[in-house]
């Protein structure tokens, strides 16, 4: 078969690679439809992920079709179409028995296309698959469910849960990539009062403003200040941090409010600094995780009701076999104006996103 193979930072391809077999009797070889590429993948690639070794077949995401079973495995079945969770879990251990799957002791968390052969591939062996992959609904089109195996709950979990965000909060979400956008449309769920998004690029504030974003702010603008107009100069109640820099991290802590919460969602590859000589009085809690996707089924439900707009963060859907190019386009995403790109449907042009 042939996937997208990492060799190191800077170097990747597309090449032919061995086919995958069960290993444990808890395993399923999922043949692979359609997939997509995270922002994680782009940290991997620049080497911010050393715990990924050259000749890794990278990915995390993937809906498919099973065509091979352990003789353990009793939830899915060959020819069942299922998403492949970014999160494997083994069930037992005792992180697991809290529903905390990302911290699984037994062979599981995060370990497709990290520290085994991932989903950008033709096929691919996902261990633990009684927990690791959920049928599909007939009625959920490919490319909206393969967000939900990692954008929609890192979004939700990590971000809108973490942060607790209620009713009539002011919720500030930093970066209006993916997983920002994402943020917006599962905090918007919990009715706050005003969403707030920054960015530096005009097309993802727009992307923001059409997925309900109240206001938006360019980075550069001093956008603490506008947060501090909007709240009669008590900060958001919840800041959800999705870049993953220091100097959104640091833009976060001074927009929260006393009392507040800031909700890390991500992916650090430099220190940060943590002004405590600031933060130390103001009560405020900061998380930071790695998503569980205990809330996968349930996303999963809303999507096929319609209740989640995934298909308005696809701009791009390319062939398969057009990995490279789809790299390239999601890569330079302030060039090309890519929010999520598919692969593995029929390639299309970019997509306008519908007013809210």
């Amino acid at each position: 078969m042939k996937g997208f193979v990492f060799h190191g930072p800077g170097h990747s391809a597309w090449e032919v690679v061995p086919d995958p077999g069960l290993k444990d009797p808890t395993d399923a070889i999922v043949r692979v439809d359609t997939v997509t590429i995270c922002g994680t993948d782009l940290h991997i690639l620049k080497g911010d992920v050393p715990e990924v070794r050259p000749g890794t077949v990278l990915g995390h995401e993937a809906v498919g079709e099973i065509v091979e079973t352990g003789a353990d495995v009793r939830t899915v079945r060959p020819g069942d179409r299922v998403l492949v969770s970014c999160i494997t879990a083994c069930g037992r251990c005792s992180y697991c028995r809290k529903a905390m799957y990302g911290q699984c002791l037994g062979g599981g968390g995060w370990i497709l296309g990290h520290l085994i052969d991932g989903t950008q591939a033709e096929y691919v062996r996902v261990p633990h698959a009684d927990l690791s992959v959920h049928a599909l609904p007939g009625t959920l089109d490919a490319k909206d469910a393969v967000l939900l195996a990692d954008i929609f709950p890192t979004a939700y979990e990590v971000g809108v849960l973490n942060g607790q965000v209620r009713p009539g909060d002011t919720v500030a979400v930093v970066g209006a990539g993916p997983i920002g956008l994402a943020a917006i449309a599962t905090a918007r769920l919990f009715a706050p009062e005003r969403i707030v998004v920054v960015d530096l690029a005009p097309a993802r504030l727009e992307a923001a403003r059409q997925l309900g974003a109240d206001a938006v702010a360019d980075a550069r603008e001093a956008p603490e200040q506008l947060i501090a107009d909007l709240t009669d100069g008590l900060g958001a109640d919840v800041v959800i941090e999705a870049v993953g820099v220091p100097e959104s991290f640091e833009m976060c802590t001074r927009m929260v409010r006393p009392g507040g919460h800031v909700a890390n969602i991500g992916v650090h590859g430099r220190p940060a600094t943590l002004h405590l000589e600031d933060l130390w009085i103001k009560n405020v809690t900061i998380t930071t995780g790695l998503v569980d996707t205990h809330s996968t089924p349930t996303l999963l439900r809303m999507a096929a009701a319609g209740r989640l707009p995934t298909s308005q963060l696809v701009t791009h859907t390319f062939p398969l076999d057009l990995m490279e190019e789809a790299y390239d386009v999601f890569g330079r995403a302030a060039d090309t104006g890519a929010l999520k790109v598919v692969l593995g449907g029929e390639p299309h042009d970019v997509v306008a996103l519908p007013a809210a």
